[in-house]
């Protein structure tokens, strides 16, 4: 059923075409070229640093928050990376979450917080972290490469555009939990406002905080395999082309590398956050 033609693809194109590119493209470039500098230097330092000295602050890190078991598991993890020549690839997928996750937390915790304090701006940001969420993940790579080209800066882009949402709703929600009769009493105490905030709102609400980084590392390796279609080095890459020449065990070998670095973050972001 057809009554009016809405030429949204034709506007879409026409803005794009006519005014973004043409106005902001400097601006992108600017951006890119940052970013990119970011990703390289990670990057390099991980790659430069020695495989031993990474996997022994790995499991030191795994010991002290999760406890032995994961850092058993670390162990192995580290063994498995580089037993099958998959470490940097693994340094390279590793710099790409970082760097998101970075962005991600930068900004989404201040945008929480602003959104904890004014309930108009939460009712601004809710509807734009919904749309972030149920976008179809593929519809991100569309303008990434427009803006930023192939490689790994639209990777990072379309990355924090997909896992930067739960930083801002965990933040938001760590600080709207906190009871509010420790605030009563902190006022009632003569806090200012930044004195409430930063020595007691933000305190209690760390733990919520630290899951939402936690579900913003989760997520950003989710996408390694996405970004790797549009240009992204590492275990996705490796993925991708164990899938485009049905190489079963070229895949599940990447495959397994991005489990193993997966579950080492979790549980370090885990343990950290229980301990803080």
């Amino acid at each position: 059923m057809n009554y009016f033609d809405l030429p949204l693809e034709q506007w879409t194109n026409d803005f794009v075409n006519g005014w973004l590119l043409p106005v902001t493209s400097g601006l992108f470039d600017r951006i890119s070229d940052w970013i990119g500098a970011f990703i390289d230097g990670v990057t390099n330092l991980l790659i430069f640093i020695p495989p031993e000295i990474i996997a022994i602050v790995l499991i030191l890190l795994a010991w002290k928050t999760a406890g032995k078991g994961v850092a058993l598991f670390t162990l192995i993890g580290t063994i498995y990376l580089g037993s099958v020549d998959l470490w940097p690839e693994s340094m390279q997928t590793l710099a790409i979450v970082l760097v998101s996750t970075i962005i991600s937390v930068v900004l989404g915790v201040p945008i929480g917080i602003l959104s904890a304090m004014n309930s108009v701006i939460n009712k601004i940001v809710k509807p734009i972290l919904d749309f972030m969420q149920t976008l179809p993940i593929f519809v991100y790579l569309i303008p990434a490469i427009l803006l930023f080209g192939l490689g790994g800066v639209p990777a990072v882009i379309a990355t924090f555009v997909f896992a930067a949402p739960p930083a801002v709703r965990m933040t938001n929600l760590g600080i709207r939990q906190v009871p509010e009769e420790v605030v009563e009493a902190s006022r009632a105490f003569g806090s200012t406002p930044s004195q409430l905030l930063f020595k007691v709102q933000l305190p209690l609400a760390v733990p919520t905080i630290m899951a939402g980084v936690n579900q913003t590392i989760m997520l950003a390796l989710s996408m390694a395999v996405v970004a790797s279609m549009i240009g992204a080095p590492g275990l996705g890459d490796t993925v991708l082309t164990g899938i485009s020449t049905v190489n079963v065990g070229l895949g599940l070998t990447g495959g397994l590398g991005i489990v193993v670095i997966a579950i080492i973050l979790d549980r370090i972001t885990q343990g950290l956050g229980n301990k803080l």
